[in-house]
């Protein structure tokens, strides 16, 4: 089989080799020098490189008319270049999730509209300018939510505390938003309705509709805090066969029935409130979670399924000695510009027998000046486990009251020490 595989998500996040074989299949990776360099130098494959200025469809269009070549399959495992690769295989004639399948797991408002239309419930919504034109009047009260439709990571996410507020913040060019405030993009935003409530995440795999794998997760901090320069982490929970259901509903709505997904859903008064999801893993340490709770590599069973190869009934059994895995991450995108200097009050922490894993940026390391999960990037991230969800919480709420994070002055440029 050819395969084309648009690549941005680094490597080791993924793990190609594990779900696909590069001796059988004919395998080429398309992307940026920077991505293409996190490949292992002895894979069997070719690469093709990309400028990175235009979509990677639109770059990938124009090299296909360049130098003619068939695929027999197209795929991205990026959040973010889900559309290009259904794009591609429109454009090629190549299987898969058609763009307007794949856009509904992708578009905010269009998901929770199919969502709300399959009976669940979804906060309210408007798309930006809908909001605008009724000059905030809206069917809700109270805190309001102001989001990309695609964005992730919690990105120009913002909240107000009343609909009316959103609206003159946005009318007036202050909202903070840069795009917004200029009066441009407005097309690209939604206003909902803040549902307040412990926030979970559900990860797993489907095939054919049918959901194989699905593990169930609660948000210590949320995505928003997080952009904002405070920790979070998720512990894993149960879950009954009626949220089982719920979740196999919600992925019908949105149409997602092949690949990887990553669904965020609010507990609000004991019922479940349809927030997002993703055709796609969770970021963090979900995958390395969700493994070594269920002995299922998710980005390596999703390419099967993505080859056409049916994975019911051939996925590993879980580990015998269930334990309960939690994730965590402490940012330092907030403190860019500096170097960090290393932790204070992790000593116990790191210690600890429940830590799997411990990931601290090394002393005098540059922070990121972008919003990052990723071990070696961002100051901490971790896995820990423990024999109750309970206890993998204690320790991730304890873990975030105690730390704090040294930092130091970064090293002056050359032409800043020239000028200075």
């Amino acid at each position: 089989m050819k395969i084309l595989i648009l690549h941005r998500v680094p490597y080791f996040k993924i793990e190609y080799h594990r779900g696909i074989s590069h001796d059988r299949h004919e395998v080429t990776y398309f992307g940026t020098d920077r991505a293409l360099a996190t490949l292992p130098p002895d894979l069997r494959c070719e690469r093709v490189s990309r400028p990175g200025t235009r979509s990677a469809f639109e770059e990938a269009r124009d090299w296909l008319t360049e130098q003619p070549r068939d695929f027999d399959r197209v795929i991205s495992l990026s959040e973010y270049e889900l559309l290009d690769a259904a794009r591609l295989r429109e454009h090629l004639g190549v299987p898969g999730a058609p763009v307007d399948q794949v856009a509904l797991a992708r578009d905010k408002v269009l998901m929770k509209q199919a969502v709300k239309e399959a009976d669940l419930r979804v906060p309210h919504f408007l798309p930006l300018p809908r909001f605008l034109e009724q000059d905030g009047r809206v069917p809700w009260y109270g805190r309001t939510v102001l989001k990309p439709h695609r964005g992730a990571s919690s990105e120009d996410v913002l909240v107000f505390d009343t609909p009316g507020q959103a609206a003159v913040a946005i009318t007036e060019g202050r909202s903070g938003v840069a795009p917004l405030d200029a009066g441009s993009d407005l097309e690209d935003f939604e206003v909902e309705e803040f549902v307040s409530g412990p926030i979970r995440h559900f990860d797993g795999l489907v095939q054919g509709g049918e959901v194989l794998i699905l593990s169930a997760s609660e948000y210590v901090g949320t995505c928003l805090q997080y952009a904002q320069g405070l920790p979070m982490g998720s512990f894993q929970i149960g879950f009954s066969q009626e949220t089982r259901a719920w979740v196999s509903r919600a992925l019908a709505a949105v149409r997602i029935e092949d690949g990887s997904f990553h669904l965020e859903a609010i507990v609000h008064e004991g019922e479940l409130v349809f927030l997002e999801v993703g055709n796609r893993v969770g970021g963090a340490d979900v995958v390395a979670t969700v493994e070594l709770a269920t002995g299922v590599h998710l980005p390596s069973y999703e390419l099967r399924v993505l080859l056409g190869e049916p994975i019911a009934g051939k996925l590993p059994e879980p580990p015998a000695d269930r334990r309960w895995y939690g994730w965590f991450v402490h940012p330092g995108h907030h403190l860019a510009r500096r170097v960090f200097r290393g932790l204070e009050g992790a000593v116990v922490f790191r210690s600890s027998p429940r830590v799997v894993a411990w990931n601290e940026l090394p002393s005098g390391a540059p922070l990121p000046d972008h919003i990052t999960y990723q071990s070696g990037e961002t100051v901490l991230a971790g896995i820990v486990a423990s024999d109750t969800p309970e206890d993998t919480r204690e320790y991730i709420v304890g873990l975030f009251d105690s730390l704090s994070v040294r930092t130091g002055p970064a090293a002056p440029t050359t032409s800043e020490q020239v000028f200075a």
